[in-house]
């Protein structure tokens, strides 16, 4: 391990070693101002030369620019993590051990210290360094993305009052990763365009209630599973292919052989049966082209022995852009009343914009990758989780969610689960990445 990697993952360490786990509806402003202080210690010129703004332990920091050429730019990762069961991990959560292979463990390595830890590295050393930018340059950084806290939308709407439009935005979503689609032989920087709206319904039954020794008929969990199991055999949803999914076929197709590979090539001409077979085959694959529902909580009585009156479940809904919202909440409705079941909305949001994968500003992020990752073909997909960019669309249209980090599957798959790390030596590429995006303003 060269010096340069050595110190960029004993700096992440000690971010990582901050435990800044996030509760849904609490505040935890003493928790975030000290990890703002371990950054204020690990980046001293991005807090000595920048204008910082703190929205209840969410982060602005705006770095001006004396030429203000073009609108300004916006990187951003969010401070907060999900909470990790420390008796599973091989290594301690909030540890930040780095192992004899060169990984570095703990939670919010990949989502999303690590890609924060870049950002903040990438511009502290340009501004030691003595560059001046041509354009301003925003860091923002919520400290409630993962339980759907006001930060993001609460910075977005301030710049929008402030008459700001940025010409690109870069937050967490995509990453560098071997085989994104199984059969695609290569590497892939996969940059997200389109994001999904997200949403939680409530599915309630009602009934009598009583004793369980004599219950009866139609009881509120029977019906309520009777529904569940209609969706998830039948699912009632539209799948429609979508110009993203077509482009990441177009790029990961000639990396891929047989009949896939070939209707992936041309994938327009192949579009009705790929969008048959395709959540057939891959769910992962499948949601990109259709709205999705995961069944999370249910609840009935409060005794083993007692029929509820009331008893309740709840699904977790992806919007995909052509069935938001609307058409969704009316077509489970619809399924609902079958089995005399209410349908409550807890949160819905309609899906991002989609991001347009021919723009200057995106085709400067892709020779970036080019540049850096000689071997890495930039990837435009449809990204089945959320982030915070999604609350930016009112001030900016090039909002890509990419950030690049190599990761492998088992890296992938740790995010919000166990044992969660990276290698170390993806880092220096990282923070060369930024640091290129902001020298690409000229």
């Amino acid at each position: 391990m060269d010096e340069r990697t050595k110190n960029y993952a004993l700096g992440l360490q000690k971010m990582l070693q901050f435990e800044t786990v996030s509760i849904n509806g609490v505040e935890q402003k003493e928790k975030f101002d000290g990890f703002h202080a371990v950054l204020k210690e690990l980046f001293p010129h991005v807090f000595s030369a920048c204008e910082v703004q703190d929205f209840s332990g969410s982060l602005l920091i705006k770095w001006a620019s004396k030429e203000k050429k073009g609108d300004p730019i916006l990187l951003m990762s969010h401070q907060d993590v999900v909470a990790a069961n420390a008796d599973d991990w091989k290594h301690p959560p909030f540890s930040g051990d780095i192992d004899e292979n060169g990984a570095i463990w703990g939670r919010g390595t990949v989502d999303t210290k690590g890609s924060l830890f870049c950002i903040f590295k990438a511009i502290d050393e340009l501004i030691a360094e003595g560059y001046q930018p041509t354009t301003d340059v925003y860091i923002a950084s919520s400290c409630g993305e993962e339980v759907l806290g006001p930060g993001a939308k609460t910075i977005a709407d301030y710049l929008k009052k402030e008459g700001v439009h940025l010409q690109l935005l870069l937050d967490e979503g995509g990453m560098i990763m071997e085989e994104p689609l199984k059969g695609a032989k290569g590497a892939f920087a996969m940059m997200g365009c389109l994001e999904k709206g997200t949403g939680n319904f409530k599915f309630i039954a009602h009934g009598r209630g009583g004793h369980a020794s004599a219950p009866g008929k139609n009881t509120p969990l029977p019906r309520l599973g009777e529904f569940m199991t209609e969706i998830e055999k039948k699912n009632p949803f539209t799948p429609k292919m979508n110009d993203v999914v077509l482009e990441m076929f177009k790029r990961l197709g000639p990396t891929m052989k047989g009949a896939v590979g070939f209707m992936f090539r041309h994938g327009k001409f192949f579009s009705p049966v790929l969008t048959k077979v395709l959540p057939k085959v891959s769910s992962a694959a499948g949601a990109m082209i259709s709205t999705t529902i995961a069944f999370t909580m249910a609840k009935g009585s409060d005794g083993l022995n007692v029929l509820p009156q009331e008893a309740y479940v709840t699904g977790n809904i992806r919007f995909i852009h052509h069935q938001g919202v609307e058409a969704t909440k009316a077509l489970l409705t619809e399924i609902a009343k079958k089995y005399d079941i209410e349908v409550e909305v807890i949160n819905a949001t309609d899906p991002a914009p989609v991001v347009d994968f021919t723009t200057s500003q995106f085709k400067m992020v892709e020779d970036t990758v080019r540049k850096l990752f000689p071997n890495v073909i930039p990837c435009p997909y449809a990204m089945t989780g959320g982030t915070d960019a999604r609350f930016y669309s009112q001030v900016c249209e090039n909002a890509i969610r990419f950030a690049p980090l190599t990761i492998n599957e088992q890296q992938y798959k740790s995010i919000h689960g166990v044992d969660e790390n990276i290698d170390v030596a993806t880092l220096p590429k990282g923070v060369d990445f930024y640091k290129t995006v902001v020298k690409s303003f000229r």
